[in-house]
């Protein structure tokens, strides 16, 4: 193998033990219904029945459905619930309960410009950008489950073949992501599903379609509440925005002024319910709504309704019975802002934990890390400033010596210089210290001027570490939140995942070795 996982561990920190919330959730029969909404793949597919029947329990994640699965970090919060299930079952915390890990694909959602694109690293080593397509700024917001991958889909995917550098993987890959986006009246959210599902079989891991109408009616419950207890949640909401204000903490999401936690479909795409009187009015489009026509929508067209953001954890638990939720640190943001509703709409709260987060990293880079004594975090900083930082560390022998001596000497002799003036006269002192500062700033000069002549003539040397970086931290941005695992798979195979998978069941024994930390 030619790629390893460094964990980087995210500051975000866990919230509540899934174990206690394993004793809590009621042993109860999901509707088979359901099974409509559910993907599952390879060794997965055993775990749909077992997430329908009655004591199971679930480890979630979710994400939007970005362009080729999107983003690294989406991967590594899937494998981090299939590996706390695998822990948790392996120790017996659930009983003789079964756990199966559920990946969330928030098909939902509607920021386009979010999904539309994913980064991989070309062949020439650099990040490229593969575009799906723009949204004209007025067109409705629809959700990704509306958007059809369309002609483009073929498109992007040759692009995509000409960027991936040659290998037996590179074949392999484009067949599996062929399978998901070649097809035109395909949505983007279930081309994502599919996807997902295919990659992440052999992990366990059921993939559910958060758009589904199936997952929906299963969450009826708390939608109705969300719609006749809208003034009672927004004080309950607005009471915790208090409570973490004063904590120093931001609010994520804005509450209050009768804004439900509510989206429907109407005239300006997905849009989210405002309060007013006795109706609500969708806040973009201010199209007026009966509070009554929401259960029919429930009843008729339950895809058209759905959870804003805080409110989708929710309705992920009532619909599965959820242990645990990983997430990056900005969804627990929303967690923690979201915490009276599981008690107020009778919901048992999962644990919050932090997701798995870390960087792939090839031989080659570790290569050039070892060759030019770098730091994995010194890649982090701009072009400019790293470049120099290399070019410094490669000044020759000689010349490092020679600054070396050039300062201590400056330094010594003003000194002694000083010491001779302040005998004739005290107000010497200063001036003679700008002087000796003066001359330390030309040694600074000298050392900028050899480092630039360096810079020019290293050219080959400066590249590797450009490829480094562009591979770590491309244009500076963390490698789970920028590149698309596709790359990695492309070029090492899905071995690549068994590495990230080994790292998260490592992750989740900590995460449960120190619950009496989380409250």
């Amino acid at each position: 193998m030619t790629v390893r996982f460094l964990e980087t561990p995210l500051s975000a920190g866990a919230s509540g033990d899934p174990r206690r919330v394993a004793r809590l959730q009621a042993a109860r029969r999901r509707d088979g219904a359901l099974a409509a909404a559910l993907l599952a793949d390879g060794a997965a597919a055993a775990n749909v029945p077992r997430l329908l029947a009655a004591g199971s329990l679930a480890v979630t994640t979710g994400q939007q459905a970005g362009l080729f699965t999107g983003p690294l970090y989406a991967i590594h919060k899937a494998l981090s619930a299939a590996a706390l299930a695998k822990v948790m079952g392996e120790k017996g915390e659930g009983g003789e309960r079964e756990i199966v890990p559920v990946f969330w694909v928030a098909g939902d959602d509607h920021d386009f410009a979010e999904i539309n694109h994913c980064w991989v690293i070309g062949q020439d080593n650099k990040p490229a950008k593969i575009v799906l397509r723009e949204r004209a700024a007025e067109a409705p917001m629809l959700p990704t489950y509306q958007e059809r991958v369309g002609r483009d889909g073929a498109v992007a995917l040759a692009r995509l073949e000409e960027l991936l550098p040659p290998g037996d993987a590179r074949s392999e890959t484009l067949a599996w992501l062929a399978r998901s986006y070649a097809g035109a009246d395909i949505s983007l959210a279930e081309a994502n599903a599919r996807a997902m599902s295919e990659l992440l079989g052999p992990f366990g891991v059921v993939v559910a379609r958060g758009w589904s109408g199936a997952l929906k009616r299963a969450a009826r419950g708390v939608f109705e509440s969300a719609s006749s207890r809208v003034h009672e949640i927004d004080e309950a909401l607005a009471a915790r925005a208090r409570e973490l204000k004063a904590a120093g903490r931001e609010i994520p999401v804005e509450v209050g002024d009768g804004l439900s936690l509510l989206m429907l479909e109407g005239a300006q795409g997905r849009d989210r319910l405002r309060l007013a009187g006795d109706a609500f009015v969708t806040r973009r489009g201010n199209e007026r709504v009966a509070r009554d026509s929401l259960t029919r929508v429930l009843d008729s067209s339950p895809e058209l309704l759905s959870a804003n953001v805080l409110l989708r954890p929710v309705v992920e638990a009532a619909v599965f019975p959820t242990v645990a939720y990983f997430g990056g640190p900005g969804e627990l943001a929303y967690l923690e802002q979201a915490d009276p509703l599981f008690a107020l709409l009778g919901i048992p709260q999962p644990a919050r934990l932090p997701r798995l987060s870390g960087l792939l990293i090839e031989s080659k880079v570790d290569k050039v890390l070892e060759k030019y004594q770098l730091a994995i975090a010194d890649l982090a900083r701009d072009a400019g400033g790293l470049a120099s930082q290399v070019a410094r560390a490669s000044l020759p022998a000689g010349a490092v010596g020679a600054l070396a001596e050039l300062r201590g000497s400056i330094s010594e002799r003003y000194a002694a210089l000083q010491a001779e003036a302040m005998k004739m006269d005290r107000m010497l002192e200063r001036p003679l210290t700008n002087l000796r500062n003066q001359a330390l700033v030309g040694s600074e000069k000298a050392e900028r001027k050899l480092v630039r002549a360096l810079k020019r003539q290293s050219d080959e040397m400066l590249q590797q570490v450009m490829r480094a970086r562009n591979q770590l931290y491309p244009d500076g941005h963390p490698q789970e939140r920028t590149i698309s695992a596709v790359s990695f798979l492309a070029r090492h195979g899905r071995a690549v995942l068994d590495q990230v998978f080994e790292a998260a069941c490592a992750h989740a024994r900590r995460l449960l070795e120190a619950p009496s930390a989380r409250t």
